[in-house]
């Protein structure tokens, strides 16, 4: 690995491994097989670096679930990312989001990894994203290595853009390229008329004031 670390940099670089392993998490073994270090000086270090995030009050914690290790926030928090959930609105829904809500509602179930696969771009960020707005759920555990996380969407997702069922998504022939460009269109046209939806109703009493 060339020059030699130190564990304050090994931490650091744990740390980032857990953020951009998602929801999934990392267990000691793999983390121990890319910095070089033993599974149970990994733990030990996890272990440390768990007591440290608590010690600092920090925003985020380190957790084992089910022999893997995860970055998650606080539980103490949760009122807050509630009320930022809240109310979505047209801006709050990026392209990126969309897209990975289109593939979302074709493919489901589906994991991260094959949402990435279609969309070629990491998409942790627009699957926290849709997971805060329950859009999206976890619906189960793929028979693969490492047990990833199968995403669907929910019924606030049909509420929210106005479908009676699934069937009502129209049919594309693919998810690559023009196919997916269609569907994110289809969602955000929707969305449009959601948000249109909403500003008739708000004017009158605008109007009255």
């Amino acid at each position: 690995m060339g020059n030699r670390l130190n564990y304050r940099q090994i931490k650091s670089i744990i740390e980032g491994l857990l953020f951009v392993s998602g929801d999934e998490g990392l267990d000691a073994k793999q983390i121990a097989e890319v910095v070089g270090l033993e599974p149970k000086v990994v733990v030990e270090l996890l272990r440390d670096m768990a007591e440290e995030f608590r010690r600092e009050g920090r925003g985020i914690q380190i957790v084992e679930l089910a022999g893997a290790y995860q970055l998650t926030t606080v539980p103490e928090h949760a009122p807050y990312f509630e009320r930022l959930a809240q109310s979505p609105t047209r801006s709050s829904l990026s392209q990126a989001a969309l897209e990975t809500l289109a593939i979302i509602a074709y493919k489901q179930p589906i994991t991260r990894v094959d949402i990435e696969e279609i969309r070629g771009v990491k998409s942790d960020r627009a699957l926290q994203t849709l997971i805060a707005k329950q859009l999206i759920e976890e619906v189960g555990r793929a028979e693969a290595v490492g047990r990833p996380i199968l995403y669907g969407t929910t019924k606030q997702f049909l509420d929210y853009f106005g479908l009676a069922s699934l069937r009502d998504l129209p049919e594309i022939g693919s998810l690559d390229g023009a196919g997916l460009e269609e569907e994110t269109r289809f969602l955000f046209e929707k969305l449009e008329a959601r948000q249109l939806t909403i500003d008739d109703i708000a004017e009158p009493e605008e109007e009255r004031e």
